[in-house]
């Protein structure tokens, strides 16, 4: 699928992953969320979890999940966003959602978010959209609640130990799930 660019922009095209886009999804998401890279854009978590926010495993399994896959979005031929998307019965769960650091406040996370609701309503035919965001987020679950996403209230806990997912800075970390209700179009 493609977009139609904003001025000045090339075209932002959509795609699955595959094997060959590890190496570069893997720098995507750990640029976005963790270390001094990710400051530069606004999603930062280095000062909520050190260490890695994914590895090439953690990767490989969205890739290749039969009741899912990971959605690449290209300007130009460069990996700049990508997303995780499940099939869970009447929702799809959307998640490892990232944006290059330097791209980030230019639109190109709606442009995403859009098309990953497009895709799953049209593909599955769900009628809702799930994702956690740690709590404590709150700029971020303000940014997914201006996109029409709910605070439900409904949390998990934070995997503390498990270093696949970082290391905590905080001891309060917990994931809240958001939901929105797709609209048929």
């Amino acid at each position: 699928m493609d977009t139609a660019p904003a001025i000045g922009q090339p075209r932002l095209t959509f795609r699955d992953a595959s094997e060959d886009d590890v190496p570069a999804l893997l720098l995507l998401i750990q640029s976005a969320y963790r270390g001094d890279s990710s400051r530069v854009g606004w999603t930062t978590e280095a000062d909520l979890l050190k260490g890695r926010r994914t590895d090439a495993e953690g990767v490989r399994e969205v890739i290749s999940a039969p009741s899912g896959r990971m959605m690449v979005a290209e300007r130009d031929g460069a990996v700049v966003a990508c997303c995780q998307l499940e099939h869970r019965g009447s929702a799809a769960y959307f998640g490892m959602f990232a944006v290059d650091p330097g791209s980030q406040g230019g639109g190109l996370g709606k442009a995403v978010i859009a098309e990953a609701e497009r895709a799953v309503r049209e593909d599955w035919g769900v009628s809702e959209m799930h994702m956690t965001v740690i709590s404590v987020r709150d700029e971020l679950i303000a940014w997914y609640e201006r996109r029409g996403y709910r605070r439900t209230g409904e949390m998990s806990p934070f995997p503390y130990g498990d270093e696949r997912f970082g290391i905590p800075q905080r001891d309060d970390l917990a994931f809240e799930l958001l939901v929105k209700e797709l609209q048929a179009h």
